[in-house]
């Protein structure tokens, strides 16, 4: 397992400061000689200005569900490799510092806040007695999430995906399912979800996912303060990487289309999980072979929200990266799911299935009218391109593409990878 990789990198950006807000550092004389030398390994890190919290699975998971031991599972999960661990400051007041990103929450949920109600209802506030709240950006959210966490079959078993030491999580408070915890963002959805309905992406932390909401709805709101610190600052390398100066992450610019042959069994660059990790894990591109499968935060954290395939006519990422087409199950245009390295612990089986980021509409066939699914029903996009779900692990190829969940969410199982590493 490479787990220091990563952990040397988060070092470094503590010890430089750049932890989403302007802080210094005081070093006792005889630890220099000790910090320069973890310095100059990492001379060539880009200085990162938003840290990647990592994602909270310390377990390795087999491809049928349960955790086994990370020697004997598939290498390169999420599991194996240990980024910016999370560092919450409780300050006494029903608020919460996170020390990795600087951003001050609320450790309160607002119930029942419309999008278009969000910023007036921060506006309003004077928790704690701060008035400059404001309802937090989806990066800005999702930065909290801890796929530690079990959706389980009810909520008495299910395990919140956040720190619930800092936090309050609270079930029911926007519907009549136990997951029903979605919380608001400020992030619109420039496209349009089901029958043309204006949305937002929202994070549940019941579930573990990431979707687009009508902005017509009533959800939960958790309110942040201090600036808006995450904004990608790529650089097209050259030698078909990009680097993400904002997070001091490296991305492969291509995807594993275009390895077709050797990124799976499917010849075209479709792999199942397993496949994925290991082709991340033994892929030489750009002279290097320090690549690996990105956890699901990583992968978000490259997600352009400004773009929809309805809308700006590409996937929602930076122009930069090269995307494969593909055809949907109704024969038209659209863009992959991706692959992440962490496990979702969801469903009668936890852990046989793994999380996704979709780059292109995330489809449903849904009857809007009769809130029916199936094959007959109409292909719409019913979660908005950026959300975030998960996929069986592994299957029969010719089982899939199916559909599955109350809006008929399409299965591929067989997606797409882009792998990522840590220069240092």
């Amino acid at each position: 397992m490479m787990r220091d990789v990563v952990t040397v990198v988060s070092s470094v950006l503590l010890l430089s400061g750049c932890v989403g807000g302007s802080s210094s550092v005081t070093v006792a004389t005889d630890e220099v000689d000790e910090v320069t030398a973890v310095e100059e390994v990492v001379s060539n890190t880009p200085v990162a200005s938003f840290v990647v919290v990592d994602a909270g699975q310390d377990n390795c998971y087999s491809t049928t569900g349960g955790a086994i031991s990370c020697s004997s599972a598939p290498t390169g999960q999420d599991g194996d490799y240990v980024g910016p661990q999370p560092s919450y400051t409780d300050n006494g007041d029903e608020t919460v510092t996170d020390n990795n990103t600087g951003l001050m929450w609320s450790a309160v949920t607002i119930n029942d806040v419309t999008f278009t109600d969000g910023d007036s209802v921060a506006a309003a506030s004077s928790h704690a007695g701060y008035i400059d709240w404001r309802v937090p950006t989806i990066k800005e959210l999702y930065s909290l999430i801890d796929f530690s966490g079990s959706t389980g079959m009810s909520e008495n078993d299910a395990v919140p995906y956040i720190d619930t030491g800092y936090f309050d999580m609270e079930f029911f408070s926007t519907g009549t399912r136990y997951i029903d915890a979605q919380y608001l963002t400020s992030t619109a959805y420039v496209g349009t979800v089901f029958d043309g309905q204006a949305a937002f992406f929202g994070v549940n932390f019941i579930d573990g996912r990431i979707k687009g909401y009508p902005q017509s709805g009533a959800w939960n709101l958790r309110l942040v303060r201090g600036s808006e610190a995450f904004e990608n600052s790529f650089a097209d390398n050259g030698d078909n990487t990009i680097t993400d100066s904002a997070t001091g992450l490296q991305w492969m610019q291509r995807d594993s289309s275009s390895f077709a042959g050797t990124a799976g069994s499917q010849g075209d660059g479709r792999v199942d999980w397993r496949e994925a990790l290991a082709w991340c894990e033994g892929v030489s591109d750009a002279s290097r072979s320090d690549w690996r499968l990105p956890n699901a935060k990583e992968l978000q954290s490259i997600v352009d929200y400004s773009r929809a395939p309805d809308i700006s006519g590409t996937p929602a990422i930076d122009p930069l990266f090269e995307v494969v087409t593909m055809l949907d199950p109704d024969g038209n245009t659209n863009y992959p799911f991706y692959w992440s390295s962490t496990t979702h612990l969801d469903g009668p089986i936890a852990g046989d299935h793994a999380i996704y980021v979709a780059f292109g509409e995330a489809q449903g066939r849904f009857n809007v009218v009769t809130q029916a699914i199936g094959v007959g029903e109409e292909l719409l996009d019913v979660h908005g391109a950026g959300a975030q779900r998960s996929d069986p692990k592994s299957g029969n190829i010719g089982d899939y593409p199916d559909y599955f969940g109350p809006q008929g969410d399409v299965r591929y199982v067989y997606n797409y990878a882009r792998c990522v590493r840590t220069p240092g």
